[in-house]
């Protein structure tokens, strides 16, 4: 099985962990190739629009583009590029969030943590047209034990706050994910009240307990 394969993660140490671990893993019958790499949104995309490829390894948070990353990123990928397999690496264990990435339309979802004993498993199964889905996340997504109150955040409010705890302003937001401001501000404020959450304070400490910062 050959694959033109590309990485994209805003660590270098990441990129060239998970390139080695691909070249190793490569075996007699498999010839896989990094053919291109990226360390943000904005590098993805330009290099996705020049660069013919089998599979994409991404990382799901990489603040600081103009296109935005996460649930937008990958929505833009699955639209521009519908028949490349995504596979997503994240150290992200917020349930809601892990669900609307598989929800999104990737192919693979692991824990960056599982990639070094996982990751030959996803890319083969993945190939195969089957979904897989590291074991330690398969755990979370379907455990039924996360409070209720958390569970009543929407895929977008939750965005949302993933994004205003990785620095963004609102306005910020609303450019990254092509919605007004008010918008924003109502989806934040939905939140923090569905939440209890009372200032901006409260917000970074509960997305730090809750896994929504990777």
């Amino acid at each position: 099985m050959s694959l033109r394969i590309a990485l994209s993660d805003d660590h270098p140490v990441v990129r060239a962990g998970v390139r080695a671990l691909l070249e190793t893993a490569s075996g007699l019958n498999e010839d896989w190739k990094v053919v291109a790499e990226a360390a943000n949104a904005d590098e993805l995309l330009n290099l996705l629009a020049e660069t013919p490829l089998d599979l994409l390894i991404t990382d799901f948070s990489m603040p600081g583009s103009r296109a935005g990353d996460g649930l937008t990123l990958i929505g833009m990928i699955r639209r521009r590029y519908p028949n490349l397999p995504v596979i997503v690496l994240t150290m992200i264990s917020n349930v809601p969030v892990l669900r609307a990435i598989a929800d999104a339309g990737v192919r693979g979802l692991l824990d960056k943590a599982a990639a070094a004993t996982e990751l030959p498993n996803v890319v083969r199964s993945v190939m195969q047209g089957r979904e897989y889905y590291g074991e330690a996340l398969r755990g979370a997504l379907e455990s039924n034990g996360e409070r209720e109150e958390h569970l009543a955040l929407s895929p977008r409010e939750t965005e949302v706050l993933r994004l205003f705890v990785a620095g963004n302003s609102v306005s910020e937001i609303a450019a990254k994910l092509h919605r007004s401001k008010q918008t924003i501000s109502r989806q934040k404020t939905d939140a923090m009240n569905k939440l209890g959450l009372k200032n901006d304070l409260e917000i970074y400490d509960y997305a730090r307990s809750m896994g929504l910062v990777s």
